[in-house]
C-alpha cells in the first residue's frame, strides 16, 4: 500500500478528508460504521418518516379529490399544478438534505454504502407525482437500516417497498387467470420479475431464461400497493393460481400466499450466482472497474459461509490486499466529487461554514416570486434602457436580492451541479441505475463542469484559505509532487484551491 491507511480509507471507502475530522484508522473502524449506521436516522425525508407517510396519504387524497371534482378542466389543472409545486419543494428539500447527510456524516463508508445500495435497487422520483415523496422515504426506511444485515433481508425490504412496486409497475401486474385478472381483463407485467433476476440478484448472463422471468413475475402477482394506505399489500384475488417454476424450484399452489414470493426471494438471495454478482458490483464500486477475481471469490465465500451476511462480505473485501493497492483506479462519480469537495472546504466552527451556508439557502426560496415582481417594467413608448432608470432598490429589496443570489449559489453548488454533471439525486436513467465505469465520468464535458464547479466553490468558500494547507488537509499523502508544485505557484488563493479540486488525484479514488 503506497498511501497511509487513514488516507486510503477516507478516499477509497469514504467521502474524503474533512478538516478537523479524524479518518478511520483500522478496518474495524470501517465495519463499525455499518453497525452504527443501522441506528442513524438520516436527515431526510424532511420532517421525519412518520410525517412523510402522512404527507403521502394527504397527496393521494388531494389527487383523488381533483379527479372527482366537478370543476372545469382549467380549475383541475391549476389545482394539480399547486400540488406539483408543493411536492417538488419537498423533493428538493429532501435532495438537499441527502447531499448534506453525506457531507456532514463522519461515517463515510456507511454513506458510500447507502449510495451503492440505493443505486443497486434503483427507483426514480420521476415515475409519478407521489414518487417525489416516496423515493426519499424508500432510501431512509427500506435501504439504510438493512445495509449490514443479511442480503435476503435487504432484498425483501427493497422489493416489497411501494417505491419499487410503483417504479417497476408491479402495482399493475395481475395474474392472467386470477379472479381479479379475468374480471378486469388485465394481465401480467414482467418488469419486477425481470429486474429481480437481471439486476437485483443473479445478474445478466447468469443462466436464467425468459421462462424464468415470466414465472418469477407470476410468483410475484398479488404483491401490490394499497392505493388507500399507500402501503404494500398482498391480494390473493389477483395472484396467479397454481405452481410456477423458477430456476427449477416450484413456488405456489392452489392457494397463493405471501410466503410464495418470499421463499423465492430467499432462494435467489442464497444462490451462488447472486453472491458473485453482488460481490463483483461492490468491488467495482469501491476498488476497480476490473477487480481481481480472487477478491470476488473471497467475498463470495464469505457470503456462502454466513448465509449472505453483508458485513462479512464487506470485511472480506477490506481484507483483500487489492483493496489497499492501486489508488486512483476509480473515477469519482459526480455525487462523490461534490460531496468530497464540500467536505474539504467545510472548515469553521459547528457544522462548518459550507454546511451553514448550504443548509441556510437550500430550502424553498419564498422570496423568488417577490424578486420577479421587483423586476423593472418598461414604460409604454420608453426605450429599453430607460426602464432601468427608476428609483434604486430599498434596503429591503437589496436584502432580498442578496438572499436570492445566495439561493442561486447554493443550488449551483448542489443539486444544480449534480444535474449538469449527469447524476441528479434519486433520478437514475433506468432501473440499472447510474454508470460505475471510469470512462462514463472522466470525459471532456465532465472535466469542464468540474473545473467550473471548483472555481465557483473556491471563490465562495476559500478566499481565506491557504491553498498549500488546504492541499495537505484534503489529499494528505495522496497529493502528487506535480500538484504540490502547481498549487504552491498559484497566483492567488482561489486559483490555488481550484487547482486542488481540479487535480487528477481529487477526481479519483
Amino acid at each position: 500500500m503506497s498511501l497511509s491507511f487513514p488516507t486510503m480509507a477516507a478516499i477509497r471507502f469514504g467521502y474524503g478528508l474533512r478538516p478537523g475530522e479524524s479518518p478511520p484508522q483500522t478496518k474495524d473502524d470501517l465495519i463499525g460504521q455499518v453497525t452504527r449506521g443501522a441506528d442513524i436516522v438520516p436527515g431526510f425525508p424532511v420532517g421525519g418518516i412518520e410525517a412523510r407517510h402522512t404527507q403521502i396519504l394527504d397527496l393521494q387524497d388531494r389527487l383523488k379529490q381533483i379527479r372527482q371534482a366537478d370543476d372545469d378542466d382549467l380549475a383541475r389543472r391549476q389545482q394539480r399544478r399547486l400540488l406539483q409545486r408543493r411536492a417538488q419543494v419537498l423533493f428538493q428539500m429532501d435532495a438537499n438534505a441527502r447531499l448534506m447527510q453525506a457531507v456532514l456524516s463522519p461515517e463515510g463508508f456507511n454513506e458510500r454504502l447507502a449510495t451503492f445500495w440505493t443505486n443497486h435497487f434503483s427507483t426514480s422520483a420521476a415515475k409519478s407525482l407521489p414518487m417525489r415523496l416516496i423515493v426519499p422515504l424508500y432510501e431512509a426506511e427500506a435501504i439504510r437500516p438493512y445495509m449490514g444485515t443479511k442480503f435476503s433481508t435487504l432484498l425483501r425490504s427493497a422489493t416489497e417497498h411501494p417505491s419499487m412496486l410503483i417504479y417497476l409497475d408491479q402495482a399493475q401486474s395481475l395474474g392472467p387467470d386470477s379472479k381479479g385478472g379475468m374480471r378486469r381483463n388485465k394481465g401480467l407485467n414482467e418488469n419486477l420479475g425481470r429486474e429481480l433476476l437481471e439486476l437485483h440478484t443473479l445478474g445478466a448472463g447468469s443462466g436464467y431464461t425468459q421462462a424464468d422471468v415470466r414465472s418469477a413475475a407470476m410468483v410475484l402477482t398479488g404483491l401490490t400497493v394499497d392505493p388507500q394506505e399507500m402501503d404494500t399489500a398482498f391480494r390473493p384475488q389477483i395472484s396467479e393460481p397454481g405452481k410456477h417454476e423458477v430456476l427449477g424450484v416450484s413456488y405456489g399452489g392452489a392457494k397463493r400466499t405471501r410466503k410464495d414470493y418470499l421463499a423465492m426471494l430467499d432462494d435467489l438471495a442464497a444462490n451462488p450466482k447472486t453472491a458473485e454478482h453482488i460481490s463483483r458490483k461492490l468491488a467495482v464500486h469501491f476498488i476497480s472497474d476490473q477487480p481481481p477475481q480472487e477478491m470476488i471469490a473471497a467475498m463470495s465465500e464469505a457470503w456462502k459461509k454466513t448465509d449472505g451476511e453483508l458485513s462479512a462480505v464487506y470485511r472480506a473485501m477490506l481484507d483483500h490486499p487489492a483493496a489497499w493497492a492501486n489508488e486512483g483506479a476509480k473515477a469519482r462519480q459526480p455525487f462523490d466529487y461534490i460531496v468530497t469537495g464540500l467536505r474539504a472546504l467545510n472548515s469553521g466552527s459547528g457544522t462548518g461554514d459550507v454546511a451553514a451556508f448550504m443548509q441556510a439557502y437550500q430550502g424553498d426560496d419564498a422570496d423568488s416570486d417577490e424578486m420577479m415582481a421587483m423586476q423593472p417594467k418598461k414604460q409604454d413608448g420608453a426605450p429599453d434602457g430607460q426602464a432601468m432608470m427608476q428609483a434604486p432598490p430599498s434596503p429591503d429589496d437589496e436584502a432580498r436580492i442578496k438572499r436570492r443570489k445566495a439561493f442561486q449559489m447554493a443550488r449551483a453548488l448542489g443539486q444544480g451541479a449534480l444535474r449538469r454533471m449527469g447524476q441528479p439525486t434519486w433520478l437514475p436513467p433506468s432501473p440499472a441505475g447510474f454508470e460505475e465505469s471510469f470512462s462514463a465520468w472522466i470525459t471532456a464535458s465532465q472535466l469542464s463542469e468540474r473545473l467550473s464547479w471548483a472555481r465557483r466553490a473556491s471563490a465562495q468558500f476559500g478566499r481565506d484559505v491557504d491553498p498549500r494547507e488546504f492541499l495537505k488537509a484534503t489529499l494528505a499523502d495522496a497529493a502528487r509532487d506535480e500538484t504540490i508544485r502547481v498549487v504552491s505557484q498559484a497566483p492567488n488563493r482561489v486559483s490555488g484551491l481550484t487547482l486542488v479540486l481540479a487535480s487528477p488525484e481529487f477526481n479519483r479514488r
